[in-house]
């Protein structure tokens, strides 16, 4: 059974809802268990006593978007969020249909699965089409273009645009996650969580919302005035917890760890958050090579006693 015919408002309530355990609201992201299937990461998320799962599309296809939300059911969890969508800065015709195609796709997706919150990681500068060198422009009206920062954050805005009525009429939230700068040129032009509420702001709340990632966000001086306002304005669709951790991996994505592992003060994000009027699940989201290559059921008992030890007090 899809959930395209329940309501936007049955869907939140299902996202907000608690269990009693001291677990209720932690969310393993299927992202720090790369090596697990669905059905074995969401196993090994119900026997560690997570209540909830966070979805990455590539897991979802491997079984299909309605099977996959029987997955996680049947273990008796909850969909706290899909991601990824987004990648939405090509500037050519054809670039911007493909990526208009695939964001219709990852909606539907999304609420098949049971989640009102489909995260967006919005994409770099068309001169970057993948991490690495910036690829060689044909001419030097190119370059410019290729490297626009300013016309690129316009069209994230033309995309959501486009595509805000498509996800309301699917109960689905446009989630916009913004990455820490040293993403810009290759993953995301969208860089602070002020950023993210700006461009939001023409849109009901339950339409486009943020996410608020520690590994991204933590180092941005005005990060507790912006959840403030991200909490005032019920923006705050999904808090995302790790660590950022030194020395930067060759892939500094790849630099996350176990909360407590590095330098971000959870106590005070997590106090923020929760002053912010923020009830939703907390997803731990790690890409770490080590860790995807530990064994799981430790890897699955460390982030619960760390989500226990270093966010559980502060919510």
């Amino acid at each position: 059974m899809t959930t395209d015919d329940q309501s936007a408002t049955d869907r939140a309530a299902t996202m907000t809802r608690q269990n009693t355990g001291p677990l209720g609201r932690l969310s393993l992201n299927t992202a720090t268990t790369k090596a697990l299937t669905l059905t074995e990461a969401v196993d090994g998320a119900a026997r560690a006593g997570c209540s909830a799962v966070g979805l990455w599309r590539d897991r979802v296809h491997e079984v299909g978007a309605e099977a996959a939300g029987k997955i996680v059911r049947d273990a008796g969890l909850r969909v706290s969020s899909l991601c990824r969508a987004g990648l939405f800065t090509a500037s050519d015709e054809a670039g911007i249909a493909s990526a208009l195609a695939d964001n219709r796709s990852a909606v539907v997706e999304a609420a098949t699965v049971g989640s009102s919150e489909l995260v967006f990681v919005v994409g770099g500068l068309p001169a970057s089409t993948g991490p690495g060198p910036a690829r060689t422009p044909a001419s030097d009206a190119e370059r410019h273009s290729d490297r626009d920062l300013v016309s690129t954050r316009q069209r994230v805005a033309d995309r959501i645009a486009d595509l805000a009525p498509f996800a309301a009429e699917h109960g689905v939230r446009i989630v916009l996650e913004p990455l820490h700068p040293i993403f810009v040129a290759d993953r995301a032009v969208l860089s602070t969580l002020g950023q993210a509420l700006d461009l939001a702001a023409p849109y009901p709340s339950d339409v486009v919302g943020v996410a608020i990632d520690t590994y991204h966000v933590w180092w941005d001086p005005d990060l507790q005035a912006q959840i403030a306002r991200a909490g005032a304005e019920g923006r705050i669709a999904s808090y995302q917890v790790c660590d950022w951790v030194l020395p930067l991996a060759a892939d500094p994505l790849l630099s996350r760890g176990y909360m407590g592992d590095g330098y971000i003060d959870f106590r005070s994000i997590t106090q923020w958050i929760t002053a912010a009027g923020y009830t939703g699940d907390v997803e731990v989201e790690i890409f770490n090579q080590a860790i995807w290559d530990a064994d799981t059921d430790t890897v699955v008992r460390t982030v619960a006693e760390r989500y226990t030890d270093l966010v559980l007090p502060y919510l």
